[in-house]
């Protein structure tokens, strides 16, 4: 009964259009009015899944990024891409994720990634002939590949809430080989659609250009150059790397690009401040969540009933996988990792399955969510810069989500790919 009181009241309210936090809230609420739990627990959850060091993280990574996408550094790595892979058939949509994947290593945020890199690229693409359903495309599942490119604040997210001490810089490192694995992957996705399309043909500009493009986008790549090497050197924390990169980035966007005045800083610091608060509370109210799925012991339950269907690695883990597909269609990400994390990861961990080795399993399967309706942020975020309906980029997507499909099994039953780098360090 109580667990039908839980999972009724939260699909409820989500389907009348309660915001996530409150939805999920509104649920733990009234979970505790029917076990007979003071409400004031709710709060003291809430409380306490936000009082965690680590989580500092997030609102400066959020903040750093702005401040990115301000400072004109998106501009600056989509010419160098545009100077490396601009002059082959399609060129601008690989331009497309390799810009995306440099953004993603200096910004962490896929929403991020696909608002910069969109303004900047779709105007573009629409220049040179480019359909602009296939623009959008490129550039929202692009975006994905900035989950799992260091640094991730949906890594720290994870750490935070597995509890049993997953290190960030190991999950910044797990999250390299496969975030290359999937940029690449998106890529040939691009050049054979842009092949099938007969899109434009660009040309290469020349060697000194390129140089001159990497040249002026070097600062900017530094970032995430510093933020891993202060990790992995034990110089600074993962926490305290993010505050470094806040001043890094104002002061390159300052007095490099010069791109960056008081006004930007500002309005950067104002957005900032509104989204951290957004998923900090998003965190709080799914700690209350999943404190109420703890009391009932959902977890448990659930757990058994995955070890009687199987205990095979590999069927528990495209088990999971399948779960988290359907919650992602109709939740975002943060309130996933914090409800999730808590009960998948035992289980996997009870076959084997690396707790590292499952985050970036968790990422990329929680950022395909992202992409696909009803609830995908960043497909809307997509849909809103090209202005072009969502329904029009659901017709035509789908080559580019069956790329992260494919890319989700490879990192699933290769977990060498994300546990090569930590293990190596």
């Amino acid at each position: 009964m109580e667990i039908l009181v839980l999972m009724g009241v939260l699909l409820l309210l989500l389907a009348l259009g309660v915001p996530v936090a409150f939805s999920l809230f509104g649920a733990a609420l009234a979970t505790f009015l029917v076990i007979d739990i003071p409400l004031v627990v709710a709060v003291q959850r809430m409380a306490a899944g936000i009082s965690v060091f680590t989580l500092m993280a997030i609102p400066f990574f959020i903040f750093a990024g702005d401040l990115m996408y301000r400072a004109g550094i998106a501009d600056r790595l989509v010419r160098v891409a545009d100077a490396a892979f601009g002059r082959v058939r399609g060129g601008l949509g690989l331009v497309d994720v390799g810009a995306s994947m440099m953004f993603g290593a200096v910004s962490g945020s896929a929403i991020a990634s696909a608002s910069a890199i969109g303004s900047t690229m779709v105007p573009l693409m629409d220049e040179k002939g480019y359909d602009r359903d296939y623009s959008v495309n490129v550039t929202v599942t692009a975006a994905i590949v900035g989950l799992l490119i260091p640094p991730s604040h949906n890594m720290i997210i994870y750490a935070a809430a597995s509890g049993v001490g997953v290190s960030i810089g190991d999950l910044f490192l797990a999250g390299i080989m496969p975030g290359l694995l999937t940029g690449a992957m998106l890529m040939l996705t691009a050049w054979l659609v842009a092949r099938s399309r007969n899109l434009p043909r660009g040309e290469f500009p020349g060697w000194y250009k390129f140089l001159r493009a990497g040249l002026f986008a070097l600062p900017g790549v530094m970032t995430a150059v510093i933020i891993m090497g202060g990790i992995l050197s034990g110089v600074f924390t993962a926490t305290e790397s993010s505050a470094i990169a806040v001043i890094y980035t104002a002061l390159v966007g300052t007095f490099v690009y010069r791109n960056l005045g008081w006004s930007g800083f500002w309005e950067a610091a104002q957005k900032s401040v509104r989204t951290a608060s957004m998923v900090l509370f998003i965190i709080a109210a799914a700690t209350a969540f999943g404190f109420a799925l703890a009391l009932l012991e959902v977890p448990a339950a659930l757990a058994s009933l995955i070890g009687v269907m199987t205990d095979n690695p590999i069927l528990t883990l495209l088990i999971i996988n399948v779960m988290l597909l359907m919650l992602g269609t109709f939740m975002d990400m943060a309130p996933l990792i914090v409800i999730t994390t808590p009960i998948f990861l035992p289980v996997v961990m009870a076959t084997g399955v690396d707790p590292v080795h499952f985050g970036i399993i968790l990422m990329l399967n929680l950022g395909i969510g992202l992409v696909t309706p009803p609830v995908g942020s960043v497909l809307f975020v997509g849909s809103a810069v090209g202005g072009i309906p969502v329904a029009t980029l659901v017709k035509t997507i789908w080559p580019f989500y069956f790329t992260l499909l494919a890319a989700l099994v490879i990192v699933t039953f290769v977990p060498e790919l994300s546990l090569a780098l930590p293990r190596a360090f």
